[in-house]
């Protein structure tokens, strides 16, 4: 069953909607990107990434123009919420919109947070049938056709 899409909480340039988080991205960007990831759930420092890939690639001569964390990051937050958009939204706006960026994303955070979205994922239970008679154990078959048994 599919659950139909949301668009994004805020629009990607309402920076001034939170002033908080306007005012905390403004004057601080990687903590605002780390602590976005902590939220999520991913390590503080992914981020970082985004930071130091450039210099890194650069170096070995592969320009990099494309942030992955944010990216990554982004495409998650969207699939995990059902939120409309692609792959190729997600790239426009990690790379001319870095900030505005991660600043939608803890604005979306912070409103998951407060109005959880909870998604129930309905398994058939498993059918119990007779054992067969050269088998002591009860034979278990779930309704994807997997046989389960004990011993």
């Amino acid at each position: 069953m599919a659950y139909p899409l949301t668009d994004w909480h805020s629009d990607l340039f309402d920076c001034f909607e939170s002033t908080s988080t306007c005012c905390y991205g403004f004057w601080c960007c990687p903590c605002l990107a780390c602590t976005v990831a902590g939220k999520y759930g991913e390590n503080r420092c992914l981020p970082l990434c985004d930071m130091f890939s450039p210099a890194i690639t650069a170096a070995v001569g592969l320009p990099l123009c494309v942030p992955p964390a944010a990216v990554t990051l982004r495409a998650s937050i969207r699939a995990r919420y059902g939120i409309k958009g692609s792959l190729c939204k997600d790239i426009a706006a990690s790379c001319f919109c870095m900030w505005c960026s991660w600043c939608q994303m803890h604005r979306e955070l912070k409103h998951r947070k407060k109005n959880p979205t909870v998604v129930v994922n309905m398994q058939p239970a498993p059918v119990m049938m007779a054992a067969p008679r050269n088998q002591a154990a009860p034979v278990l078959v779930s309704n994807h056709g997997v046989i389960m048994t004990s011993y």
